[in-house]
């Protein structure tokens, strides 16, 4: 898919920028353990977990929007270097936070930083020539850092660090900016003006919303998978399950890298989204202390996360080829990771959080309704929706 804002970039140029990504989202992979270890020494409650993850995530894809209109295209290494310097300062600094508020404050800083980051990534991403199947290599490789990190908590232990292990690891893998920059782009070949992000259409609005709703329930369930976990008695560490998940992603993130250049957009997002109600409702009516049937839940979760992911850019860019929506999906995604957390943690009361699975299943229903409103144009035949391509 060679579209209207193609660059063609060095292998080296676009491999220093995935990894650069890899880190900034680094903390969506090990965020059951960070927010674990921030409630079991009593720094953030059980109510304001969902608050301490919808803000990190929320300034994750804000700060990516904020980026795109304010970073300088020509200084990408500059970028890089500061962000990670400060990345790595405020995941230290999160060591001595108490209490649910200032937790928020530092991870809503480390959001920001990250989301410098994962801008530099996104630009690459968006103007390559196959951006969806780009978008697919990013995703699984951005798993795969993820699965290898949280392998290391469930399987390594420094007692000298203790309960902040989780947050000295994300500090010493933050130093990987330094050792690529020197490989990033000087310059990107085209101003952030040349493709000014824009919904323009009821289509382009409802695009988003599918990465945003998705994103949502897979925020919501991720968030609280530990506490989940723990009602449901079972009897498997978080950072296993957590690991498992990451596996499996690899594993979605792969198979979509090979079918979204060939697969029917809207088929691939209903029936996954489909499945991932499913999941969310059987989740919830599972029998307690059932840890093997829980682990293989897990498992298609983290499946269905990444599978579904490289669709969207694929879906926007069916929508507008110039790539203006496409721009919109990363920070989209984010922003939906970000809320899934922060409606669930409104519903939750004390430690009862077993409903958690059917609010992650509603999202996903919602995903399917979004699809169609695009598939079908249903707005169409009053004249409100008027999309710019075509989605198959």
């Amino acid at each position: 898919m060679n579209t209207s804002v193609s660059v063609h970039f060095k292998s080296s140029e676009t491999a220093a920028a995935l990894i650069i990504g890899c880190v900034a989202l680094l903390v969506l992979g090990l965020q059951p353990a960070l927010l674990g270890a921030l409630v079991d020494q009593q720094r953030i409650s059980m109510e304001g977990v969902g608050m301490v993850a919808m803000g990190e995530i929320f300034a994750l894809g804000i700060g990516t929007i904020i980026a795109e209109k304010w970073l300088p295209l020509n200084h990408l290494r500059t970028v890089a270097l500061v962000a990670s310097v400060l990345l790595i300062a405020i995941n230290l600094m999160t060591l001595t936070a108490r209490g649910d508020l200032v937790c928020i404050a530092w991870r809503v800083a480390a959001g920001l930083a990250e989301a410098c980051l994962f801008w530099i990534a996104t630009m690459i991403i968006i103007r390559s020539p196959k951006p969806d199947r780009l978008a697919g290599v990013f995703l699984t490789l951005q798993t795969a850092v993820q699965a290898a990190a949280a392998l290391v908590l469930a399987k390594v232990s420094i007692a000298s660090l203790g309960w902040g292990e989780p947050f000295v690891l994300l500090a010493i893998l933050c130093v990987l900016p330094w050792l690529v920059a020197s490989h990033l782009p000087a310059k990107l070949g085209m101003h952030a003006e040349d493709i000014q992000p824009s919904i323009v259409s009821w289509t382009g609005f409802f695009s988003l919303l599918v990465p945003f709703l998705h994103m949502s329930a897979i925020g919501a369930l991720w968030a609280y998978l530990e506490p989940v976990a723990n009602a449901a008695g079972i009897g498997m560490s978080i950072n296993t399950l957590a690991a498992l998940v990451l596996i499996m992603q690899i594993v979605g993130g792969g198979a979509a890298s090979l079918s979204v250049r060939w697969g029917k957009v809207s088929q691939a997002l209903i029936v996954s989204a489909l499945a991932l109600a499913a999941l969310g409702m059987t989740m919830y009516r599972l029998p307690a202390h059932s840890t093997l049937a829980f682990a293989v839940l897990c498992a298609v979760f983290g499946f269905l996360w990444l599978f579904q992911m490289p669709f969207h850019i694929r879906l926007a860019f069916d929508i507008d080829p110039r790539g203006r929506i496409a721009m919109l999906v990363p920070p989209a995604q984010l922003v939906g990771s970000g809320f899934g957390p922060l409606v669930t943690s409104l519903t939750v009361h004390g430690n009862d959080v077993r409903h958690v699975p059917l609010l992650a299943a509603c999202f996903s229903a919602c995903v399917v309704l979004a699809v169609l409103l695009v598939k079908l144009g249903v707005l169409s035949r009053h004249g409100a929706l008027s999309g710019e391509g075509s989605v198959k």
